[in-house]
This record gives C-alpha cells, sequence and structure tokens, in this order.
C-alpha cells in the first residue's frame, strides 16, 4: 500500500484510551479500535477526534494528550496523575499547566493567603511559557515536580 492512502499518523496507531495497537482504515482518515470504536483525524490540526465522544488527543513525543474544554477534566487528569506517583512512591511538589488553559482553570483555583500563589490539591500551581516558546506546550496539559515519599496531605477530588 502506498503511504498516501493511509491517514497522516500511517497504517496504525495506539488507541489512546486502551493504548492497543489499532489498525487506519484505508482511503479515509479514520482508525478502528475494536473496544473504543472510531477515531478521525483532523488533518488541519492533527488532532485525533473520538467520533462517538468528541474527545480530542495530540500526539507529542510517541505520547496521546487528550485536549480539555471543561476544567473538571483537566483537572481529574491532574488528580489520575497524582495517584499514580503516589503508588509510585513520590510526591508531586508543583503543578505546571499549559498556559493555554489558564482561562479554563484560573477561576477554580485556590489561592493562597497572599493571594498571589495559587493552588490546586494544596500544590503551587503555575502556568507553563508560552507555546511560541516552548512548542511541546501546545499539547502536553501539564507537568508535574515531584520527589521521593508519599505525599504530607494526599489530595481529594472535589469537582468544581
Amino acid at each position: 500500500m502506498s503511504p498516501s492512502q493511509y491517514p497522516i499518523f500511517g497504517p496504525e496507531i495506539r488507541c489512546p484510551h486502551c493504548r492497543q495497537t489499532i489498525q487506519a482504515l484505508i482511503l479515509t482518515d479514520t482508525y478502528l479500535c475494536p473496544r473504543h470504536g472510531a477515531f478521525e483525524v483532523k488533518s488541519a490540526t492533527k488532532d485525533l477526534i473520538h467520533l462517538q465522544s468528541e474527545r480530542q488527543w495530540r500526539l507529542w513525543d510517541g505520547e496521546w494528550y487528550r485536549q480539555h474544554t471543561h476544567p473538571d477534566t483537566i483537572r481529574f487528569e491532574i488528580h489520575e496523575y497524582l495517584d499514580k506517583l503516589y503508588t509510585q512512591g513520590y510526591r508531586a511538589t508543583k503543578i505546571t499547566i499549559a498556559h493555554r488553559y489558564k482561562n479554563l482553570v484560573s477561576n477554580y483555583l485556590e489561592r493562597s493567603d497572599d493571594s498571589s500563589t495559587l493552588r490546586l490539591y494544596g500544590l503551587v500551581v503555575e502556568f507553563s511559557p508560552h507555546e511560541d516558546v516552548e512548542p511541546r506546550w501546545r499539547v502536553v496539559n501539564f507537568d508535574l515536580d515531584k520527589e521521593p515519599g508519599a505525599p504530607i496531605r494526599y489530595p481529594s477530588f472535589r469537582p468544581f
């Protein structure tokens, strides 16, 4: 088969949900996961869109990153990652959130007593450099600084 007969990511990708290898449908911009259904590539932006839920992902350095449109979804993703760190014997010390989400999440972050420090789950929050300065922030949603050890105060999830 000619490479032009496949979507832009090639003949197969990993499903952003279950991470199993899924096949491209020839002569379409679609990948089909037997478990999660169809994913369509938006060629102009290189976004991968789950057709049933309309959730979108972007690829960076071999990993799919969900693109959020609601503050609860990015907050939930951060909480899941904090849980993962905890099970690996680490605690987060700071959260850096992609600058593109600043308007989406700022009103939902906790302010410290001096009201200049923003917090989420008791952790200091900073926003990334603009994506023109560091292109990975066009795709990556957040980053956590971590160190070995259990969290001092385990964060609980509360919806906004």
